[in-house]
């Protein structure tokens, strides 16, 4: 009893600071997530004279340096809540990605999502290599800077109703396929760090792999999930028109299902669990509307997401950043971090729309800066395989959180200098 009476009061506290760093954020404009993880980097380095907030929440974390390390049984409850979290996340933006705007998403959107890709990998990776030359290292920042988190500059463009420019068209899709070569890499990565094996031979077959997977999901998204869809609906309508009372399934739970399972198998073979996650919301995603399931799955993560991003501060030991090299290596990553992403996808929109003006790139170049969530999530994957220090933890999540800060600012203007007094955003108008 005295032991659930101390997870009872750690839950309660963890997750009333999490909603208040929350609210004070987001009256700045800000995503609610920086709020969170400042409060759990707050929690993990409160010390007050003899008084540890962590002790106080018995939230003795695991070694990273020891494998048999687990941390308590209360931080355990609390990682447990925040993969579950971060699991639902993925899920819900699988359920946002439809197979068939993937394939109709044009070509300014694909070079877009391909260069925005390619670029910051290898800027990422090469900046570790010829700072460290550690290639477990490289492969996770390269990894995290690929990342886009287009929710942020989907607010703004929605914000603004500019949903249906040209540039927003084209960020929106790109964000959507650079999420799916996203994982793609991740994949890669996580599989080529947990076998110890980096040889082209190691890298071919977990890129055959991992793509084999997206691609089976992709297919069976297109072909045979319409087939069932039609299936039920056929029998449905047949019942109704015999007189009988139809009945249907449970489509919450029916997700869910396929949520944890698709996380689990992606486990299983090898790759991390919200890619699974993620292609198991692809699966969904043509009647995710209709079924409500964004909604519902929304109002389940919601409780378990303030635990990841709590999570991810309490993983930030701020004695780290003192040291003189980790804040340069802080700046340097979000200098290029910025960099790749207008580089690669500004060339990459404009191989595939000539008619793009300057104007038009670096609003599509600075749309796909943010990391947000992305990043960090694959940062935690780093670190918990051990892939990470966490040093190189911390400027990830840095590099994360201020790309997410800066860029809507940025875009807010651009739009606006490109489209003038055409859009005025009033009060009633904000989502």
């Amino acid at each position: 009893m005295e032991h659930l009476l101390q997870i009872l009061v750690t839950l309660v506290i963890l997750y009333a600071l999490a909603r208040f760093g929350s609210a004070i954020i987001s009256r700045f404009g800000l995503p609610g997530l920086i709020g969170e993880i400042l409060i759990g980097i707050l929690v993990a380095n409160l010390v007050i004279g003899d008084f540890n907030l962590m002790e106080f929440l018995d939230l003795e974390m695991p070694d990273p340096g020891v494998e048999e390390s687990v941390g308590s049984s209360t931080y355990q409850i609390v990682y447990a809540l925040a993969e579950l979290g971060v699991i639902f996340l993925l899920f819900t933006v699988g359920l946002e990605t439809r197979v068939n705007d993937l394939m109709k998403s044009g070509k300014a959107a694909f070079f877009c999502a391909l260069l925005g890709v390619i670029v910051p990998f290898v800027f990422g990776f090469a900046l570790i290599m010829a700072t460290e030359g550690n290639m477990n290292h490289a492969l996770f920042l390269a990894a995290a800077m690929v990342a886009t988190s287009v929710g942020i500059t989907a607010r703004i463009i929605k914000d603004m109703k500019l949903m249906d420019t040209l540039e927003a068209r084209i960020i929106i899709a790109a964000a959507v396929i650079d999420d799916v070569l996203g994982m793609i890499v991740l994949a890669i990565v996580k599989g080529m760090v947990e076998s110890g094996e980096i040889t082209i031979g190691s890298i071919l077959t977990i890129s055959i792999q991992a793509a084999a997977f997206v691609f089976l999901i992709i297919a069976i998204c297109k072909w045979v999930v319409p087939r069932i869809y039609d299936y039920f609906e056929a029998r449905k309508n047949a019942k109704e028109a015999a007189g009988k009372i139809p009945t249907s399934t449970n489509k919450l739970v029916l997700a869910i299902i396929v949520c944890l399972g698709m996380a689990a198998l992606a486990e299983a073979i090898g790759l991390a669990a919200i890619i699974g996650a993620f292609l198991g919301g692809m699966l969904f995603a043509d009647h995710a509307w209709e079924w409500d399931l964004e909604h519902k799955i929304d109002s389940i993560s919601t409780f378990m997401l303030s635990f990841f991003f709590l999570n991810v501060g309490l993983q930030v030991d701020v004695t780290s950043l003192t040291d003189t090299s980790v804040l340069i290596l802080v700046v340097v990553t979000i200098i290029l971090a910025v960099i790749a992403k207008l580089i690669g996808c500004s060339l990459g929109a404009k191989l595939g729309n000539k008619s793009l003006d300057g104007h038009s790139l670096k609003i599509i170049g600075f749309g796909m800066v943010p990391r947000g969530e992305v990043g960090i999530i694959i940062a935690s994957i780093g670190l918990a395989t051990g892939a990470m220090s966490q040093e190189l933890y911390a400027v990830v999540v840095l590099m994360s959180v201020i790309t997410t800060l800066i860029a809507p600012p940025i875009i807010s203007k651009l739009f606006k200098d490109k489209y003038h007094d055409e859009y005025v955003i009033m009060p009633e108008d904000r989502v």
